[in-house]
């Protein structure tokens, strides 16, 4: 349940995160800062946190000027990035560790924790990982997927339980899974989370989340699996636009997830536009979910808890998953020595 407290302690770690980063005086000393270029999934959760900044006018306050960009799909975004089309977009840890553990210059800014769940009805019988033996299993992302190569280990670890050959996974389109697991077609369905939170207030509760699986991986601090990936290069030409985007990505942050209610309220009016939340219940546990998500460590704390991750991901996914590197590549993290020119 989100509660006050919850509210103020997000709050307060995300301004913490902020107080580290330079100030834009450098922007403001040299005129019109260069617009950044920035990549979004249309209806993202990128897209709501960049409706609530420009309604708040928090990029401006910050020096910076963002000249958005929708795509339908992750892999235009990846493309248009790799091409040179934006400076930065929207996408997880993983890919962008592997582009830059193959040589490709890039800078990541922590965006969400949020991750998913496995999905069953309310009033399901199922309770726990080894019920879901025998049981028709929706996956969505694939055979490779992080949160299923996770759950697969966490059922063998924890019930003896191969879930590939026990049950019976049918690897999907989250929207396609969502549907199929509300028709009855499925008994759960492991999903991302802003699907499982749009599931919520229609009868379905989590068997077990990606939280909890990666803390029994031994990491006690989620990390950040969503970000913000930066062109290297433009990082390091423009640093003073890289630390102001940060500052306003976090104020946004703080603003969603703050005390202030006139201030709260217009910036999720605003996000709420971008959030396809046709009911109240929809758009409330969407709300949650997102505020959930918000980074609450400091981005060196965020780093290490990233690392050990990766290198239990590493082990369950191999090079297939991981790429090249064995350990999350040094300097991917943002901070501001690693953007100076």
């Amino acid at each position: 349940m989100l509660t006050r407290r919850r509210m103020l302690a997000l709050t307060a770690g995300v301004l913490s995160g902020a107080a580290a980063l330079p100030t834009p005086s450098a922007l403001a000393a040299t005129g019109t800062a260069p617009v950044l270029r920035l990549g979004l999934l249309q209806f993202g959760t990128g897209a709501w946190e960049i409706a609530a900044m420009t309604a708040l006018g928090l990029d401006a306050a910050h020096g910076v000027s963002l000249a958005p960009q929708r795509f339908a799909t992750n892999d235009a975004g990846r493309i248009a990035f790799q091409a040179g089309a934006v400076d930065a977009f929207l996408s997880d840890l993983l890919w962008a560790a592997r582009v830059k553990a193959e040589g490709r210059d890039l800078i990541y800014l922590p965006f969400s924790s949020a991750e998913g769940a496995v999905m069953v009805r309310s009033d399901s019988p199922l309770r726990t990982v080894a019920d879901l033996a025998g049981k028709r299993l929706g996956v969505a992302g694939g055979a490779l997927d992080k949160s299923w190569l996770m759950l697969k280990a966490h059922a063998q670890a924890q019930a003896g339980l191969d879930l590939q050959s026990a049950a019976r996974p049918v690897f999907a389109a989250p929207p396609l899974l969502a549907a199929e697991l509300e028709q009855g077609n499925l008994d759960a369905a492991l999903l991302y989370w802003t699907f499982c939170a749009r599931l919520a207030p229609k009868g379905f509760r989590p068997l077990i989340s990606v939280e909890e699986l990666v803390r029994g991986f031994g990491v006690p601090r989620e990390p950040t699996l969503v970000g913000y990936v930066f062109d290297g290069a433009f990082a390091r030409a423009n640093p003073a636009v890289v630390a102001a985007f940060a500052r306003a990505s976090r104020a946004t942050k703080a603003a969603l997830a703050g005390d202030d209610q006139v201030r709260t309220e217009a910036a999720w009016a605003a996000a709420r536009r971008e959030m396809q939340a046709p009911d109240e219940a929809t758009f409330a546990a969407l709300k949650a979910g997102f505020i959930a998500g918000v980074p609450r460590l400091s981005l060196a704390e965020d780093e290490a808890a990233a690392a050990q991750l990766y290198a239990v991901l590493a082990k369950l996914g191999g090079e297939r998953l991981v790429g090249p590197a064995a350990t999350l590549p040094p300097g991917l993290f943002f901070a501001p020595e690693r953007v100076a020119p």
